[in-house]
């Protein structure tokens, strides 16, 4: 992995303010296991909590024991106009949530209408996905669970505007967007600024997760390229992290690990020590 510019940056011009410091937490693509193992590597290592498996309730109340959050319970999904989107299945993993203040990350894999599949970030699909996130909406609201869109590669909901417009149409308190970084870099590519988008989320706006990557034709990069641990890879998550808090977005971010092969214990303590360093306060002059 190449040493990123993230160090040198801070260097030349200056680290994020402590005062902008957002909940970090780990996704559990990286901080693997059950809640024996992970709960207390992620409190020792400093992380504010977790973002896991949907209706994983023994692990929110592990977390919440030692003052830590379940943030997100991840869930991909496909709506078919003419069959529900609620299961048994689902309502027990929502109701697992209930009263952890746990939202459902939800990806839409695809959208289908009449045996007709729709094509990935097509507005077409709107009004069959709208009806499926009411359905789930007018379950969850009652319980506390929150949706949260989450835009993903090669899915129906791909783009961070996807979530952004299908929120918006939705125009429900409950329901808002995340913006995820590598998603991003494959989706839309590594020269794209990326501070008019999160000003549109903003209102919407729910999670943010990062990670280290490489700069370039990311489109074309595999995962290993794309998702690395924080402060290694070329792309400049610091400067992304200021835009984000340009934008004035103060809600959690979450560090994604998906596919990295080292240890989680020396990826989280990699990631935490560059997290740190980003957000470390400026020396007095």
């Amino acid at each position: 992995m190449k040493i990123s510019l993230l160090f040198l940056l801070t260097l030349v011009c200056g680290p994020l303010r402590a005062a902008d410091a957002n909940p970090f937490f780990a996704m559990n693509t990286i901080a693997r296991g059950g809640a024996a193992e992970v709960v207390p590597l992620l409190k020792e290592l400093g992380y504010a909590g977790l973002g896991g498996a949907v209706g994983d309730g023994a692990m929110a109340t592990a977390l919440e024991r030692e003052g830590l959050k379940f943030f997100n319970g991840y869930h991909t999904i496909s709506f078919h106009a003419d069959r529900p989107a609620l299961d048994d299945r689902l309502r027990g993993q929502i109701d697992a949530m209930k009263d952890h203040g746990t939202a459902l990350w939800l990806a839409v894999a695809r959208v289908q209408d009449a045996g007709r599949t729709f094509p990935n970030s097509s507005p077409d699909g709107d009004d069959v996905a709208l009806a499926k996130l009411r359905e789930i909406a007018d379950y969850a609201e009652p319980r506390g669970v929150k949706i949260a869109l989450y835009p993903h590669a090669t899915l129906w909901l791909e783009r961070v505007e996807d979530g952004i417009r299908v929120a918006e149409k939705l125009n429900r308190t409950s329901v808002g967007a995340t913006f995820n970084l590598c998603h991003w870099l494959k989706v839309e590519g590594s020269e794209r600024d990326p501070a008019p988008v999160l000003k549109a989320a903003l209102p919407r706006l729910m999670f943010v997760t990062i990670n280290g990557a490489d700069t370039g034709d990311t489109k074309a990069m595999n995962w290993d390229r794309l998702i690395q641990p924080l402060g290694a890879g070329s792309y400049d998550v610091a400067a992304f992290l200021r835009t984000v808090h340009a934008a004035g977005y103060t809600g959690p971010i979450g560090f994604q690990g998906y596919g990295i092969k080292a240890p989680p214990r020396e990826v989280l303590t990699r990631t935490m020590s560059a997290w740190r360093q980003i957000h470390a306060p400026t020396p007095a002059p």
